[in-house]
């Protein structure tokens, strides 16, 4: 059986480290596939669990020279602590700073500036000797592993500046003489840079670039819990499922559950992305980690931790952030042969300065410079970062994309197809006219009795406004027994006192429908009653559209999206809402086959299809989509077939979910042209000697930092 399986990983430095550990993970035969995210620092792997256990990939992951942790959905994610200076780059950044001000001195023709040479020597020895161990370590593991990453090009380049510059200062004939050239200064300060680099990417990428310290942050540590008939004050992680805690205005609520007292209103802006805060009364739900705008209540907690709504949330977003988009295998494919190449490259530059100038120890710096300018970090972080950011900005705004390549499918769509009910109207249908057919032996009230105890075995929105009018006129709905669906048609079951008794379509129900002079028969959806197979009646129920509808079908075609509505209502209802909101492509009458056949004409044709939906009878469509996005609450194999969740039930949320897409694929492929283009343009001119070591090392640094910088341009982005 398949298994998916996620771990946190530790000890990678650059996309390399990546593609090695998904290298390694998917020459095994029991892994079906293995995706390594350097920007997250997680590894998504899908195993055969008969051949093999999450324990052992675990194990295969640590011999490459990496660790890793399992991560499970039980809990939520944990938040990160504070990611301070240690020691080890203090000093590293304390020595680097004499080297500094003698290099300025340089600059500017004092050459006194710079300390003398043993002490130069005294320090780089203390660098090369002992702060620089973790970076031969790691090249080290890597190069054990059969690739190469950034770290092997630091300490190749370093150690060579450090071994020559210990042969001038102690071995070279100009040493007895004092003038010895040394370079120690070079290889303390791209050390230094690197690190500060690699120190500002890891907090980037584990802070700001993230967005699960943030919802993490919404649930309190410290509650309110009624314990033996008294009010205490109690950790989180003491609270369990039944306790009744008391949220106070300007607190935020600490599990899923139901108000038993107290009213007031809730910001669950965190979910849904919508900012009006929601009344909460006696009977009401409540939701972890809203925020009391208003008012106090005492609620009884029915789900703790990663079982609430927003631990799901949290859970979902981690494993979204962690996945791949498949625009991210262009760097992969880079980043596999980078290394190697650059270490030719290096040896080359090395071999043709000395030929064409003479003069090896040029030489060495030129090719030193080409070691350290090229780094892959930039080029991993790319795709990952961009991702990261864009899938946080798309939960704030209530969407929850289930992986990377979802999010990057939905940039490309031009073509939306919508269904009606629940989608673009109210999905709460009211009974608008009522036709009994005459001699039928059922009137008025019969009719909705028995019509009502066949559909409340249904879910859909036209069978509860039914049975909610028949609770309304204070009928007494009869038994019914043996429900069964019939999918796009309706719904049969023996009625007690009746018979067999079908609801739905009209030729589901064998009924023809006269001409009535009421127009609400043209436009309203129909619901047909049958007993034993012979029509008594129907209902004509109408639907508003939702407030925002016209504005999300506006938004849409003004990115050039062609919309289309397809529903299982008759189609003179479904012209009309479309004729309302100027949709020039309108379906009705269509069975979930229908839709999804429709569906397939559409990418046949050319067009990157979006299917919104939130019905058993959508799921064909939304699997047959490119991209598809369901209403959250709807139907679960909507929910479980679409790429994407709505929080809203609202048309508007799915132009921002495209409106995020566009804009994050925009930022990747940013992100890509800078990590090419700095590379491309970056070891010529080292190679070419405009570019010293120092220099380098520094611009390496900065690369990766402003590829992370770019990404976070996306929080700032306006959603049109």
């Amino acid at each position: 059986m398949q298994q998916k399986v996620r771990f946190q990983i530790e000890g990678m430095t650059c996309q390399a480290c990546a593609s090695r550990i998904e290298k390694v993970l998917n020459k095994k035969d029991f892994v079906e596939s293995a995706g390594v995210n350097f920007a997250s620092e997680e590894a998504q792997v899908t195993f055969d669990d008969s051949k093999t256990s999450a324990a052992d990939i675990a194990k295969i992951i640590e011999k490459t020279g990496y660790g890793a942790k399992e991560k499970t959905e039980d809990t939520l994610p944990q938040a990160e602590a504070e990611h301070h200076i240690g020691r080890r780059l203090w000093l590293l950044l304390a020595i680097n700073i004499p080297f500094l001000i003698g290099m300025a001195g340089m600059m500017i023709g004092r050459h006194d500036w710079m300390i003398p040479p043993l002490w130069q020597f005294a320090l780089a020895s203390v660098v090369q000797l002992w702060l620089a161990v973790p970076f031969y370590k790691s090249a080290w593991a890597s190069i054990k592993g059969g690739l190469a990453n950034m770290d092997v090009l630091v300490t190749i380049g370093t150690v060579s500046i450090y071994l020559y510059s210990v042969y001038m200062l102690f071995f070279s004939p100009h040493a007895a003489h004092g003038m010895a050239h040394v370079y120690f200064e070079a290889g303390v300060m791209v050390i230094g840079f690197v690190s500060l680099g690699k120190f500002l990417e890891h907090r980037t990428k584990k802070s700001s670039l993230n967005s699960l310290g943030l919802l993490l942050k919404l649930t309190p540590t410290q509650v309110n819990v009624q314990r033996n008939g008294e009010w205490k004050q109690l950790p989180i992680d003491q609270v369990q499922i039944g306790d009744l805690i008391r949220a106070n205005h300007g607190e935020r609520i600490a599990a899923d559950g139901i108000i038993e007292s107290g009213s007031g209103w809730a910001d669950e802006s965190h979910l849904t992305g919508e900012s009006n805060p929601e009344e909460k009364k006696a009977g009401g739900k409540v939701l972890a980690g809203a925020l009391m705008t208003e008012g106090s209540v005492v609620y009884r907690a029915a789900q703790l931790g990663s079982q609430t709504l927003l631990g799901d949330m949290m859970n979902a977003l981690s494993e979204a952030q962690g996945s791949k988009a498949p625009i991210a295998r262009v760097a992969d494919k880079v980043a596999a042969v980078f290394v190697p190449a650059v270490v030719g490259i290096a040896l080359l530059t090395f071999i043709a300065t000395w030929l064409i100038k003479g003069d090896w120890t040029l030489a060495l710096m030129h090719a030193v410079a080409v070691l350290v300018i090229a780094c892959p970090c930039a080029l991993g972080l790319a795709t990952p970062a961009a991702i990261m950011v864009g899938m946080g900005k798309a939960v704030k705004h209530g969407i929850w994309f289930k992986d990377a390549a979802a999010m990057e499918e939905a940039a490309h769509v031009d073509a939306v197809v919508l269904d009606k009910t629940g989608t673009l109207t109210e999905g709460r249908p009211q009974v608008a006219a009522v036709y009994c057919v005459p001699d039928s032996g059922f009137d008025e009230d019969a009719l909705y009795r028995i019509a009502a105890a066949v559909e409340q075995n249904a879910a859909h929105p036209l069978a509860r406004a039914i049975v909610s009018a028949a609770q309304t006129r204070s009928l007494e709905i009869p038994t019914a027994q043996n429900a069964q669906t019939v999918v796009g048609a309706g719904i049969t079951a023996e009625v007690e006192g009746a018979g067999l008794v079908k609801a739905g379509k009209a030729e589901f129900a064998e009924l023809t429908l006269p001409e009535f002079s009421d127009g609400i028969w043209d436009i309203a959806s129909i619901v047909a009653v049958s007993v034993d197979n012979k029509p008594i009646g129907a209902f004509a129920l109408a639907d508003a559209l939702k407030a925002d509808t016209a504005e999300a079908v506006g938004r849409l075609k003004k990115h050039n999206i062609d919309v289309y509505i397809m529903s299982g209502d008759n189609q003179g209802t479904v012209e009309y809402v479309a004729k309302q909101l100027g949709i020039a492509h309108a379906f009705g009458n269509m069975s979930p086959r229908d839709k999804a056949a429709e569906v397939q004409k559409l990418k046949a044709a050319g067009k990157t299809v979006a299917m919104v939906g939130d019905g058993i009878n959508d799921a064909p469509a939304l699997a047959a989509a490119n991209v598809s996005f369901a209403m959250k609450g709807g139907a679960d194999v909507a929910e479980h077939t679409a790429s994407a969740t709505l929080m809203q039930h609202s048309v508007n949320q799915l132009a921002d979910a495209l409106s995020v897409s566009r804009a994050t694929l925009k930022n990747i492929r940013q992100n890509l042209f800078f990590a090419f283009f700095y590379n491309i343009l970056g070891i010529p001119l080292a190679a070419l000697g405009f570019l010293n070591p120092v220099i380098a090392g520094a611009a390496m640094a900065a690369s990766s930092v402003s590829v992370l910088s770019n990404a976070l341009r996306l929080k700032r982005v306006n959603i049109e």
